[in-house]
């Protein structure tokens, strides 16, 4: 047992967060997700809500300082604008403020996003039913 360790984080996850280098990126995937398509890694954390995910990998993580973006979110697609409010969206950016006042926060369009999360070190597929809680995360330096 370790203290002080958001129980969330599973030996698995912690490894991956040990491992991963500065400017690495992570995805934290809401149930939609083809989270299996893509990542080099794949966790599971079905059942866990994406704010809570965000919460504990924010608790072991820093932002990275020299990229900006460094949080991204995935944009809306065009026929969504102005019918859906993705409420989770100031939920994420609230748990980001509280772990890290370095916060660069950006939009990627859709496909742009798939592209980009196939490029991560990790996808951690987490059971979040809100559309559109995907975020991108890059790691930053101690």
């Amino acid at each position: 047992m370790l203290k002080n360790v958001n129980p969330l984080l599973s030996p698995d996850l912690l490894k991956i967060l040990c491992e991963m280098g500065h400017g690495d990126e992570i995805v934290i995937a809401d149930a939609n997700f083809p989270s299996a398509n893509y990542g080099q890694r794949l966790v599971r954390a079905d059942g866990i809500s994406g704010t809570a995910m965000l919460d504990a990998v924010l608790s072991v993580l820093p932002l990275d300082t020299y990229s900006d973006p460094n949080f991204i979110l995935m944009q809306l697609v065009p026929s969504d604008v102005g019918k859906v409010n993705p409420v989770i969206w100031k939920e994420y950016e609230e748990i980001a403020n509280k772990h890290d006042k370095n916060l660069r926060l950006s939009n990627q369009e859709r496909f742009d996003f798939y592209e980009r999360a196939k490029k991560a070190y990790c996808v951690i597929a987490t059971g979040e039913k809100a559309i559109y809680a995907n975020v991108i995360i890059k790691k930053g330096v101690i």
